[in-house]
């Protein structure tokens, strides 16, 4: 039997794994030479003029290292950093204890930022930008309002969905940077450095064949890579290489698209139950049993990313390569 102690210091040991994984600076981060060069100069003026950074909003898929950039840009600054989530804000009280409680040029991290109650945003615009907050004490003719000063600081929010920030909260924030997918050469980098990290040895071929299917996506590439690291460790084999990595990858389901089982389920179902669409994505997931957020937000963007689907005012729709790929596929 797993005693509660076990889980809680197995639980421990995965988030120090995963902490030591993240880069620490701007120059640990793979790729993003664009991303990068901008947030240079926008920390270096800050740090100059001995203000916190503006407003940052990160936006893209699922697993691009959003959170990794928004520690790292901490980091950099010298800030202590704060995070929590749109979900987890709940009252208005909880966001102003938070605000209240952050240190002079801090770094508050929001996730899943386009989850935030609208009274809870509406709060958050006179932080924002006039680093002060409204609070009524009391209830009727009694009620009162005070302003509390807060410290200068800064918000970096995150989120797979922009498009359902309201455009008052979008435009408090100074720094608009859309994170998209990495090229192979980069998750190829990538796998190398964590393997390193990892203190594991990993031939060039297998880390490229984990770059090619781990959906351009840095957090896919290093659960690929932990995957294939159990295998070859269980094996017996002291350096990570091909072969062991084509075994892993069969056995996760991982094909050479970087489709799984969800994806392939997905094609299958929109080639099978309506002829190559177009369908709209609610029936699409009713049919599957799966979540629309989940389709919507984890899985679609990769398969019209790599050309599988198109959207349609009418639905979503089957394009020639789902047909190609499924010419060597038993449906």
């Amino acid at each position: 039997m797993i005693e509660p102690e076990d889980l809680q210091e197995e639980e421990e040991d995965i988030r120090i794994i995963e902490n030591i994984l993240r880069p620490k600076t701007l120059k640990d981060i793979i790729g993003r030479k664009k991303e990068k060069d901008y947030l240079r100069v926008i920390i270096s003026a800050a740090k100059k003029r001995g203000e916190p950074v503006d407003h940052i909003i990160l936006h893209g898929p699922p697993g691009l290292g959003k959170t990794s950039i928004a520690q790292v840009i901490a980091n950099e600054v010298g800030s202590q950093f704060y995070a929590t989530s749109g979900p987890a804000i709940m009252k208005k009280g909880d966001l102003a204890s938070i605000l209240t409680s952050i240190n002079t040029n801090g770094i508050l991290f929001i996730d899943e930022i386009h989850r935030l109650n609208k009274s809870i945003e509406e709060m958050l615009y006179s932080a924002m930008e006039d680093r002060n907050l409204d609070i009524i004490i009391g209830k009727g003719p009694s009620a009162r309002s005070i302003k509390l000063e807060l410290n200068p600081f800064t918000i970096i929010g995150a989120t797979t969905r922009i498009g359902l920030l309201s455009s008052p909260l979008r435009d408090r924030f100074g720094v608009d940077m859309h994170l998209d997918y990495y090229p192979f050469e980069e998750i190829r980098e990538l796998v190398n450095q964590k393997a390193k990290i990892l203190d594991i040895e990993i031939d060039n071929e297998a880390a490229m064949e984990i770059a090619k299917r781990a959906r351009r996506t840095p957090r896919i590439a290093i659960r690929i890579l932990k995957r294939v690291r159990d295998l070859s460790q269980y094996s017996g084999k002291s350096k990570i290489d091909l072969p062991v990595t084509l075994e892993a990858l069969k056995m996760m389901e991982i094909d050479e698209f970087g489709l799984d089982s969800l994806d392939r389920r997905i094609l299958k179902t929109l080639m099978i139950n309506f002829k190559g669409g177009p369908v709209g994505l609610s029936t699409l997931a009713a049919t599957l049993s799966e979540d629309v957020g989940t389709l919507e937000d984890v899985y679609e963007p990769y398969l019209l990313k790599e050309g599988f689907i198109t959207r349609t005012p009418r639905g979503r729709v089957a394009t020639e390569k789902t047909l190609k790929y499924f010419n060597n596929e038993v449906l």
